[in-house]
């Protein structure tokens, strides 16, 4: 795996580029965001590691840039972790976050989660439920005939409660397959994405999708009676 690591502190770029080499991984690093587009647009990676906070081109104007031109896997690295601050990466374009300061076989754990997601995406079939059409090699999404544009993380939220209809999933078990992440009662980012997803799956249109199940989470099914 070639892995590109975006941050500009020494200190912790080397404490990560160290522990992949040891993993066998091959490991560019660059300590600003315009070295780091360069390399980003030169080479192919299997994921990239970015920072928010860089010198010269900060790390979520990089990431939309970088993704605009490629669908590489990206994990932001940051040192801000509200809600609004994930939202805003997760926006962007990234596959996921990383929360400073973090253990390295987290992040192991993360870039190994985050790769196997996005290469597991274009595996399953067109999906239909009601008048919703999914193209899972494509990520082309429509509801009545009319396509629906998602980001990658809202994507992933469909496809997760595709994988799980019928079936009340807890907000925990959404964060921990969505973000591969142990849950933070204090944050409401699960709720966030999941009236991102019904304002553009749901919102004027019936039958409805996406279900809350009081006291207990969500669930995905066909249901007119909403």
């Amino acid at each position: 795996m070639k892995i590109l690591i975006i941050e500009d502190e020494h200190s912790v770029a080397s404490f990560i580029k160290k522990g992949l080499e040891e993993q066998s991984f091959v490991v560019d690093v660059a300590y600003d965001g315009q070295a780091g587009k360069q390399l980003a647009f030169q080479n192919q990676y299997d994921i990239i590691l970015l920072d928010v906070v860089l010198p010269h081109i900060n790390g979520l104007q990089l990431c939309a840039q970088i993704r605009q031109a490629s669908n590489v896997p990206i994990l932001m690295l940051t040192a801000l972790g509200t809600t609004g601050d994930i939202v805003a990466g997760l926006d962007t374009g990234a596959d996921d976050y990383l929360t400073k300061p973090f253990k390295f076989q987290e992040l192991l754990a993360r870039i190994r989660a985050v790769v196997r997601r996005k290469s597991d995406a274009g595996v399953e079939t067109n999906y239909k439920l009601a008048d919703l059409e999914i193209d899972f090699k494509t990520k082309q999404v429509k509801r009545d005939g009319k396509t629906i544009k998602l980001t990658a993380r809202e994507f992933y939220l469909l496809q997760f409660f595709i994988r799980n209809k019928g079936i009340v999933m807890s907000r925990a078990e959404i964060a921990e397959n969505i973000w591969d992440a142990s849950f933070d009662s204090g944050t409401n980012i699960v709720d966030v994405y999941v009236n991102y997803l019904r304002n553009k799956i749901d919102k004027n249109f019936s039958p409805k999708l996406i279900h809350t199940v009081y006291g207990m989470g969500y669930i995905f099914k066909e249901d007119y009676s909403d």
